[in-house]
């Protein structure tokens, strides 16, 4: 089901967003100064283009740890992020998702496109992993609190 998705999804307008993360890549790059979002935008380009059966989550989440991009500087870039292209970028995904929703078959690209402006918002600190991987960090992260509210 996920290959049929994901196929569908492309061929219906993932490869124009997936190719708008790559663009803002490249300009990202040409910078210099940028590479690190020009990173980003490559991995949730690709991302885009076949997002069924993987999901974005935080590497603090995921590795246990914070890393730069997890804490104070990853904060300071989603809000340079945020400012110069995520808005952009999570426009193009709202436009997209109505374009969607208006149809029935539509609803789950739709809900896949809000998914993505969401993480167009803020992108640094986050990766892309499988639907399962992803679950297992979300519970680990949950039993992880739940010891610590029963001070173990």
């Amino acid at each position: 089901m996920r290959t049929i998705g994901n196929f569908l999804w492309f061929i219906l307008g993932g490869f124009f967003m997936g190719l708008g993360w790559w663009l803002l890549g490249g300009l990202a790059f040409i910078t210099i100064a940028g590479i690190p979002w020009g990173r980003a935008c490559f991995v949730i380009g690709q991302f885009t283009f076949f997002p069924f059966g993987k999901e974005a989550v935080s590497r603090k989440t995921l590795l246990n740890k914070d890393d730069i991009g997890t804490g104070g500087f990853g904060l300071l870039g989603n809000v340079i992020w945020f400012i110069f292209a995520g808005i952009w970028l999570a426009i193009g995904h709202l436009v997209s998702a109505l374009a969607c929703f208006i149809t029935i078959i539509g609803i789950p690209f739709g809900i896949q496109h809000l998914k993505l402006a969401g993480i167009a918002l803020a992108p640094i600190g986050m990766t892309i992993v499988p639907k399962e991987v992803a679950a297992a960090a979300h519970k680990q992260e949950a039993e992880a609190a739940v010891a610590k509210l029963r001070g173990k």
